[in-house]
């Protein structure tokens, strides 16, 4: 299982520092976080992309993943009038693209809250029309789209494997898949089996943290109360190969490095290697 190192925590510390950590730490690769100052989508759109590529092969560090910030202020497609949908949709279009652009496998999207008084109709109706309008568009530019569930703390929209499971099949695309962070399912007492048995092959990619079970808290490995190591071993098991990112976000983000060497060191002990 490769390993990747997610940049959010390293808002507050030069650019560089990314690929010189996860180069040297032994992550894999980078799962980037498309928010300032590194990777806005539209930074990179205006220039800003030349420098990732140029870090990307003098530390010869793939990027395999862009994550654009989403979902909270001023991009959630899933709230708002249809201008502030639209705003949205054409937010994340320039992501796709410059996850093409960066030549990452997948950009990772989810769905954000959608109010309180929205019905489950409204709520389906306008989730389905957006994302079919942003699989349409990674189609034309040949990229690979996932969507990821989200806690019941942050979304009233995507947060299962059955949600998860209704999107995929009623897209129905090549460019459209699923992915699972383990925060989720966890803390609704859903199993990581019932997602390969809903999506199967549509499971593209993991987030791997620890989880405190009562909240959205992203923790390192070994600091909840999450059994990793047997969840871990549960998703080997299942014939998964592909990549498990290690999710620290802004709970560590004032000693970056220090916590993601953490992380891989407890991660890699997790996998006996």
């Amino acid at each position: 299982m490769e390993v990747g190192m997610f940049t959010s925590g390293y808002q507050r510390s030069d650019i560089e520092d990314i690929f010189k950590d996860a180069k040297g730490f032994g992550y894999d690769y980078i799962e980037l976080w498309g928010g300032r100052p590194h990777a806005y989508p539209y930074d990179l759109k205006r220039g800003q992309i030349d420098t990732l590529l140029t870090l990307k092969d003098k530390y010869d560090i793939p990027i395999k993943v862009y994550t654009p910030e989403h979902n909270a202020y001023p991009f959630n497609y899933m709230i708002g009038d249809e201008y502030q949908r639209k705003e949205s949709i054409e937010y994340l279009k320039t992501a796709i693209e410059m996850g093409k652009a960066l030549g990452v496998e997948y950009t990772v999207i989810s769905a954000g809250h959608a109010g309180y008084n929205a019905s489950k109709n409204e709520i389906w109706n306008r989730f389905r029309k957006s994302i079919k309008e942003l699989v349409e568009f990674a189609e034309e530019k040949e990229q690979i789209l996932l969507i990821e569930a989200l806690t019941p703390f942050e979304s009233n929209v995507c947060t299962t494997a059955d949600d998860l499971k209704d999107i995929v099949e009623y897209i129905d695309s090549p460019y459209f898949g699923a992915m699972c962070d383990v925060v989720p399912p966890y803390v609704q007492n859903e199993s990581i089996q019932t997602y390969f048995k809903k999506l199967g092959d549509k499971i593209k990619h993991f987030h791997i943290v620890d989880s405190d079970g009562v909240s959205d808290t992203h923790l390192l490995p070994g600091d909840g109360n999450m059994p990793l190591g047997d969840i871990i071993e549960e998703i080997s098991g299942s014939g998964y190969n592909g990549g498990a990112t290690i999710e620290l976000v802004t709970n560590y983000i004032n000693k970056p490095s220090l916590y993601s060497k953490l992380a891989i060191d407890r991660f890699r002990q997790l996998l006996k290697y």
